[in-house]
């Protein structure tokens, strides 16, 4: 079924097939369109969030039209058809960080999970599968086995060894026919965006770095954290991309500016199931905590239950005193492993440079 998703597309379908007939129609401003509207089969086309001029929708619903309106009171649209950038939830940080889409949209969500609604849940709802939808388009383009994870922690200082290490470890798999995908937000996940959007530019990136460690962290002002990342993007050029896919889940966590596109859900369960099957290429985990090793043990499952003849998915620990000893969550891993495919898969390093040879060596 067509998804028309611009008037310039909605045009061309008109002018090759001459009917909205079984289309999906996503979050326009079709009041100066009615004229076409009126005179166009519509039988089983669907409307999300569209906006119409008086007396238009019920001539579409009679006509064999699913109409969802929009829905009131809400700092998001539930029926977006792309997915977010940087700019766009920065969007008003020179106000201060509470000003900004991405804080408006968590204040709101912090008073829905107490004050919990059918329309709060259903905005939610169709705003994560209008997220999907435009993941699945952009990874469409993507060769699955070329997506590589980068998983660690938030609370990764910017200008540390780990930090320069998750950096140098994203841009060499970028500047090698990589895609890098992230949780999106900061620590771990900001140094693999970076490290991907300058790819190749290790002088650059060196600078950078250190720019950045002049605000190490993100509290307790995300206002000049996120600023002083964005000043990178405003005096760099983009030699990489990568995505980000972070949730409102962990809203107090910002999301980086430094991923191309990014996914950002309210279901971090959703979230998180999205980022580990998309990445065939690999997941490398650097030293982290919980989120991390929640991570590990949910992408083990996918490996240890897979389908006879199936090919498992790489799984690099990096640092091995911290997965062994710190959180030791190797012994486990390879004890699962044990006689099994995903056995050969798993591996533990010590080097961000030996993560990206396995991951390399796949592709």
């Amino acid at each position: 079924m067509p998804e028309i998703e611009s008037l310039a597309s909605l045009d061309a379908q008109l002018a090759t097939a001459g009917t909205l007939a079984e289309c999906y129609v996503q979050s326009l401003d079709l009041t100066g369109r009615s004229d076409q509207l009126l005179a166009t089969d519509v039988t089983h086309a669907v409307f999300l969030g569209c906006t119409f001029a008086p007396g238009v929708e019920p001539h579409l619903e009679n006509g064999g039209a699913l109409v969802f309106p929009s829905l009131p009171d809400l700092p998001f649209n539930p029926y977006r058809s792309g997915l977010y950038t940087a700019d766009e939830l920065y969007a008003g940080l020179g106000r201060g960080h509470r000003y900004t889409l991405d804080a408006r949209v968590y204040r709101w969500w912090r008073y829905v999970g107490r004050h919990r609604s059918l329309t709060s849940e259903l905005a939610m709802t169709l705003h994560d599968h209008a997220i999907a939808d435009a993941l699945d388009d952009l990874c469409g383009r993507i060769d699955p086995l070329h997506a590589v994870g980068i998983m660690g922690g938030h609370a990764m200082q910017r200008g540390g060894d780990d930090y320069i290490g998750a950096a140098r470890l994203a841009s060499q798999i970028t500047r090698n026919g990589g895609t890098v995908m992230t949780g999106g937000g900061p620590g771990a996940m900001e140094a693999a965006n970076l490290g991907a959007r300058l790819a190749g530019q290790y002088t650059e990136l060196t600078a950078a770095i250190q720019r950045l460690a002049e605000v190490p962290g993100y509290e307790p002002d995300i206002t000049w954290w996120a600023q002083s990342a964005l000043d990178i993007v405003a005096s760099t050029h983009a030699t990489g991309t990568s995505i980000g896919i972070p949730t409102w889940h962990y809203g107090h966590e910002p999301p980086n500016v430094f991923a191309t596109q990014i996914a950002k859900y309210f279901s971090n369960a959703l979230r998180e199931d999205t980022l580990l099957q998309r990445c065939h290429g690999g997941l490398i985990y650097l030293p982290g905590a919980a989120g991390t090793v929640q991570e590990i043990f949910q992408a083990a499952t996918r490996n240890y239950y897979l389908p006879e003849g199936s090919q498992p998915v790489p799984m690099v620990l990096v640092d091995v005193e911290h997965w062994t000893r710190t959180v030791p969550a190797w012994p486990l891993l390879h004890s699962l492993g044990h006689g099994r495919p995903m056995q050969t898969a798993a591996h533990l390093v010590a080097t961000v440079d030996e993560a990206a040879a396995v991951v390399l060596a796949r592709g």
